[in-house]
């Protein structure tokens, strides 16, 4: 810009020089003179120009930089903000995952006494399958429990004495047929237990025998004690507390299965004996029904007689209201020839002429 100014005052300077010079033909040295002093108003012009417009330059950077600092505190206060926010949901979000932590810690804590507790457990049952009376208590325990959670408490009787002296189990009282049934409870696990501890083939046919003769015995004791013609039904059942015991005998001891139907002794597990107790309360069911069909149709009997005996009185009192009925209509007729004989009276007393057609009328009507 101060070269274009500088050109525009070195141009008028010329222009004079050309015109004076062509006018008066001055002298040199005056027309220098005179461009250098306008010159120099040119040039403080210019100074004067330059100074305003650095100041208005000045101004505008001074504006554009308070512009600038006020966005970058704008920006510098939502970044603080943000950042703020950002730390803030950060703890709280650390809070939670530590507090959800410490819960399952304690969770997985509990679970580890519970597992302890259980292990504790497992060793005590251990130790009580061992003994054999304890064994024998467990699944007596077991059928107790069973057999009370469905039958209602007519139908069974633990440690029931038979009239040969043998004590059942739990006796099932059942109408005839089929009669009472014993339930006696019995856990091989000795002999299970060996069989499935068999290392070699010698070993687990040895194992098998033992474990074939042990429910053999079992089976043929529970026939001989538990069955007695004429106080119990024509079979028992063998409860064995286990169900992997009477899975091994179906699968792989069909001849010892078949051996307790020829001796209608019925093996069940805790399975089969609760559908079994359920078959049971379905024939107690069924009984009771039918027991109550017979007071049912005895009272509908005498429900029959006593509607045969009202149907008798509704009779008797229709016939009593039938001939009550004919001496009210008689008193009607009576009353209402009294009525027309009083108006007759009346129409004489006031001198009326009665006609003698309606005097003998009343006559015959007398």
């Amino acid at each position: 810009m101060l070269i274009v100014i500088i050109a525009a005052v070195l141009a008028n300077f010329v222009f004079i020089m050309l015109g004076r010079r062509s006018r008066n033909m001055e002298s040199f040295g005056d027309v220098l003179l005179r461009g250098q002093a306008e010159l120099a108003g040119r040039l403080a012009q210019l100074g004067e120009h330059n100074q305003q417009e650095q100041s208005k330059i000045a101004q505008a950077i001074n504006e554009q930089k308070l512009a600038v600092l006020k966005i970058m505190d704008e920006k510098l206060l939502a970044v603080t903000k943000s950042v703020g926010e950002g730390l803030q949901q950060n703890t709280v979000k650390t809070a939670e995952t530590l507090t959800d932590l410490r819960e399952r810690l304690a969770k997985i804590d509990a679970a580890q006494q519970k597992i302890s507790s259980l292990s504790e457990q497992v060793v005590s049952l251990q130790e009580v399958l061992s003994n054999k009376q304890a064994r024998g208590a467990f699944g007596e325990i077991q059928l107790n429990d069973l057999v009370t959670s469905i039958l209602p408490p007519s139908a069974y009787e633990f440690q029931a004495v038979l009239s040969n002296a043998r004590r059942a189990d739990c006796l099932l009282r059942l109408p005839n047929p089929p009669g009472s049934i014993v339930i006696d409870a019995k856990f091989p696990l000795e002999s299970y237990s060996a069989l499935r501890a068999a290392a070699d083939d010698r070993g687990k046919v040895e194992a098998e025998r033992f474990f074939r003769a042990s429910v053999l015995k079992h089976i043929k004791d529970i026939s001989e004690k538990y069955i007695i013609s004429g106080e119990t039904a024509e079979s028992a059942l063998m409860f064995l507390p286990s169900e992997a015991v009477y899975a091994e005998l179906h699968a792989n001891f069909t001849d010892v299965v078949e051996a307790s139907y020829r001796a209608k002794v019925w093996i069940v597990s805790p399975t089969t004996l609760m559908a079994t107790l359920n078959t049971v309360r379905a024939v107690l069911k069924d009984a009771k029904m039918r027991e109550q069909a017979g007071v049912i149709q005895k009272e509908v009997g005498t429900l029959i007689e006593d509607i045969a005996r009202l149907d008798s009185r509704i009779d008797s009192l229709s016939k009593h209201f039938k001939m009550a009925n004919e001496d009210v209509d008689g008193i009607k007729i009576s009353s209402s020839k009294i009525g027309r004989r009083i108006q007759k009276i009346e129409a004489l007393e006031l001198g009326e002429a009665v006609p003698q057609l309606a005097v003998a009328h009343v006559s015959n009507d007398d």
